[in-house]
């Protein structure tokens, strides 16, 4: 073992890391530090094991959802969803917010990334929410903490890449990730009805739409929001796998982007091209995080930590606020993909020695980091959705402390009682 070595990558890591320099270059220089001062390893290894990595049949999944998400968006399927939202949530105290948090939750079927989401709807629904008298701050807030549900819905890029690294049923982390989602969105528009009322957000409309209107709303939203059904009820059947459900998702998204036609062949290219950009940011932190977990696996790092924590804690609920609190603070500091590739080898052997389910932890891992975009330094959906509608920080941290309150309760629950995470999986598989 090169214990030392590895102190020393990690150092240089967390290094560039503060500094700003991007993830997959920071994990990279570490990794390539690491072999030059290794000798008993051939460096080529490291060029095969950054190549390799992205051989995985499984990790097609992430281009294939990722396009079918932008392509959505492109194709009038994103005003068909908030017109829903409306009609569903209209009379209820803070109708616009409720639509908001209600229209990240049924987006997450759809884009699968919360940065994406956040970005969105704070373009979309944020000056809408001013103009109808609601704060900037708490229209910020809103549009950010509901994005943090985007990534529980299938098919969230988070579940495919822990399902990937862990081994762990990506098709079972799905069907958790709607579970919990559901209870986040029930749980989060109850609160902002609670502070609806409080702060005197009104209802968007206070009568019952026409009969005409509401079924034509709801048949022009049915195609899109069947999409998370069709993804789970294919894989749960048999008819395709998790990674054959992203190409099912494309051409459903084509289907629909002709019968719409609302989609051109220029947006059509500019849709590729950002499917492509954001692709080509997740896999090349794929890529090298892989190679760093070679590292870690030669050098039994994952053997070693396990049975130091088995060895100091011995009972699993206190490595369970052990681990929320670890990731809170992670989370606080590095961008959420990159800590789960760093984390997943290490923390899921050490979950398995004390008897913790692996669809649980990839939960409590998943929205653990989630939690971190939205808490400073880094934040990165704190700051995406402070930047676009030009909110200050210090007014959205202070307008979001119960939204954490609301968060830390949902993460309580998904820790200490399994059947939040494992309910619907069980009961489907």
């Amino acid at each position: 073992m090169h214990l030392d070595l590895v102190a020393i990558a990690a150092v240089v890591m967390l290094v560039m890391l503060f500094l700003k320099v991007p993830v997959f270059i920071s994990i990279l220089c570490s990794c390539t530090l690491y072999f030059t001062l290794q000798t008993g390893t051939p460096v080529q290894i490291y060029a095969q094991r950054v190549c390799a990595s992205l051989e995985s049949t499984a990790l097609l999944a992430i281009p294939f959802f990722t396009t079918a998400g932008v392509l959505m968006n492109y194709s009038g399927v994103t005003r068909r969803i908030m017109d829903f939202c409306a009609l569903v949530t209209g009379r209820w105290a803070g109708g616009l917010a409720q639509v908001n948090v209600l229209l990240s939750t049924l987006m997450g079927g759809l884009s699968g990334s919360n940065l994406a989401d956040a970005a969105m709807e704070a373009k979309m629904l944020v000056p809408e929410m001013e103009k109808n008298g609601y704060s900037r701050a708490f229209s910020t807030v809103v549009t950010a903490v509901s994005a943090l549900i985007t990534p529980l819905i299938p098919p969230g890029i988070a579940m495919i890449i822990y399902g990937t690294v862990a081994q762990v049923s990506i098709g079972k982390l799905f069907v958790s990730g709607l579970a919990i989602g559901a209870i986040c969105c029930i749980a989060m528009m109850l609160l902002v009805r609670f502070l609806s009322i409080k702060k005197g957000y009104a209802p968007m409309r206070t009568e019952k739409l026409p009969r005409k209107e509401f079924w034509l709303t709801v048949v022009r939203a049915l195609p899109p929001l069947a999409l998370p059904v069709v993804i789970i009820g294919g894989i749960r059947l048999g008819f395709f796998t998790p990674t054959e459900a992203g190409a099912v998702s494309i051409i459903y998204a084509l289907i629909l982007a002709v019968v719409y036609k609302e989609m051109n062949f220029q947006q059509f290219l500019q849709a590729v091209r950002e499917a492509v950009l954001s692709t080509s940011q997740i896999l090349v932190i794929v890529a090298a995080a892989n190679c760093l977990g070679y590292i870690l696996t030669i050098e039994q790092i994952p053997q070693t930590i396990t049975a130091f924590l088995v060895s100091v804690i011995h009972n699993k609920y206190l490595f369970l606020l052990a681990v929320n609190i670890f990731l809170l603070i992670v989370g606080m500091f590095m961008e959420g993909i990159a800590a789960m590739l760093i984390l997943i080898p290490l923390l899921a052997p050490v979950a398995a020695a004390f008897g913790i389910d692996p669809i649980q932890m990839g939960m409590i891992v998943v929205f653990n980091l989630s939690i971190g975009t939205l808490t400073p330094p880094l934040g990165t959906v704190m700051f995406v959705t402070c930047g676009v509608t030009k909110c200050p920080t210090k007014d959205f941290l202070r307008e979001c402390v119960p939204f954490y309150i609301y968060q830390l309760i949902i993460l309580l629950l998904i820790s200490y009682v399994p059947a939040v995470s494992l309910g619907l999986v069980n009961l489907i598989y």
